[in-house]
């Protein structure tokens, strides 16, 4: 084992009298940096011959509907953003970000409880708990923050978690830090949820814990049967609502009104960097009690930084947006089903239910890589999904659907899906 004291590398041995610590020398400390480089580049080299190398293209323009993209003159289609609302460059939104900019600086330097709070932070998280008809909410720096600080706050060792297998990688991880007992369910199979609920009987919390919609099929969560389970087991309801807040169900209010089960489930997480903005942020929202518990004890809230005074004002001036005009969401439902009927009609499986996320799957991860990279020279950007983002064989291009695209957008990147299937040998 090595440390460093100053600049100078030690190395610790044990010997009769205890722990030494002696300077390295320069060949031990060069022999064991090539070894960590050695195991690193053969990692790296496995992910490049299984073909599920992620390459970063490098957007040189704002984000929208038509983007530009380094090593390409032409502008690009883009169907590969959570950009759903189209709002991440609206006038009004970047305006609300300038203003906030000059009127409340560019960042707190410091965390909420310390000397991070502003008037425009509790005005969002007021705004939140509106939009969602909840009692209050907390912000965090991403959802995945707020994931990662409640289930450690709410869930003992006398209490029960049920996750849905195909939950988000931030809500693996946040119940893993959690004492409570852990059961795993078999994806939207209610069955096996009831079987999991039968056995963990417990005088604690249950807890039933799902994604809103999930992100990598796009299929939403039977909240109708997981509401009637947990009535029936005594269960309480968490909803990860990422891909669903701002444009899922009439108003945009997420999975609760598309089933018009409002104020059915108890704790909703849900971000800004999606459809509300695209800046950063995340959130949850609930009782009361909860979310001064999490004030007090929430571990990413209390040592992250404030939210910027310009993302908080960008995002609060797209929930103003939403509240007062559906017609975002009318668009992204009518644009949805245009793409999926007509990429359908030629030939292609599309999965999931009728969402903007709407997979193009292929199975391949080899062929999604170089699907994806026909598109970009069709003047399509889309990204081919494979493992270890989604299991082995079940390789995709996610394409995303937004409000700003017009119906010459999607008729374009359709043709364009057809003359590269062809040629690939796709349909």
């Amino acid at each position: 084992m090595s440390c460093r004291k100053g600049y100078q590398l030690f190395v610790r041995e044990a010997n009769v009298s205890g722990i030494l610590w002696r300077p390295a020398t320069r060949n031990q400390s060069t022999a064991a940096s090539i070894a960590v480089r050695e195991k690193l580049e053969n990692e790296l080299a496995g992910i490049k011959k299984a073909g599920t190398w992620k390459n970063e293209r490098i957007i040189t323009s704002q984000q929208d509907v038509a983007i530009k993209v380094q090593g390409s003159e032409k502008s690009i289609l883009n169907f590969c953003a959570n950009n759903y609302l189209g709002l991440s460059n609206h006038p009004k939104v970047v305006q609300a970000g300038i203003d906030a900019l000059k009127s409340h600086g560019a960042g707190l330097s410091s965390v909420r409880f310390i000397c991070g709070t502003q008037d425009i932070h509790k005005e969002l998280e007021d705004k939140i708990s509106r939009f969602h008809e909840r009692d209050d909410t907390i912000l965090y720096a991403s959802c995945f923050d707020a994931n990662a600080g409640l289930f450690e706050q709410l869930c003992g060792p006398q209490d029960v978690i049920l996750s849905d297998e195909l939950n988000h990688a931030s809500i693996i991880d946040g119940i893993r830090l959690c004492k409570a007992k852990k059961y795993r369910y078999k994806h939207k199979d209610m069955k096996d949820l009831e079987a999991k609920l039968a056995e963990s009987e417990t005088d604690g919390i249950r807890l039933i814990v799902t994604d809103g919609v999930f992100s990598m099929d796009g299929n939403v969560c039977p909240l109708p049967q997981i509401k009637e389970l947990a009535d029936k087991y005594g269960a309480l309801i968490f909803l990860d609502e990422c891909h669903a807040t701002g444009f899922l169900g009439p108003t945009g209010r997420g999975t609760e009104q598309l089933f018009g089960m409002e104020g059915s489930v108890d704790i909703i997480n849900s971000t800004l960097g999606k459809a509300l903005g695209g800046a950063a942020g995340g959130y949850t929202t609930g009782p009361k009690p909860l979310i001064d518990l999490l004030r007090q004890r929430s571990r990413p809230y209390l040592f992250s930084n404030s939210l910027p005074p310009p993302v908080v004002a960008s995002a609060s001036q797209v929930f103003t947006m939403l509240m007062e005009d559906s017609s975002f969401v009318k668009r992204i439902i009518s644009n949805t089903e245009r793409f999926r009927s007509k990429m359908t009609g030629a030939g292609f499986t599309i999965s999931g239910d009728n969402h903007p996320i709407s997979p193009v799957m292929l199975g391949d991860a080899k062929l999604a890589s170089d699907f994806a990279d026909a598109m970009l020279q069709e003047g399509i950007y889309v990204i081919g999904f494979s493992y270890p983002v989604v299991p082995k064989g079940n390789a995709r291009i996610r394409v995303q659907i937004s409000s700003a695209h017009t119906e010459e957008d999607i008729d374009r990147t359709v043709d364009a899906f057809i003359r590269v299937g062809k040629n690939l040998g796709v349909i």
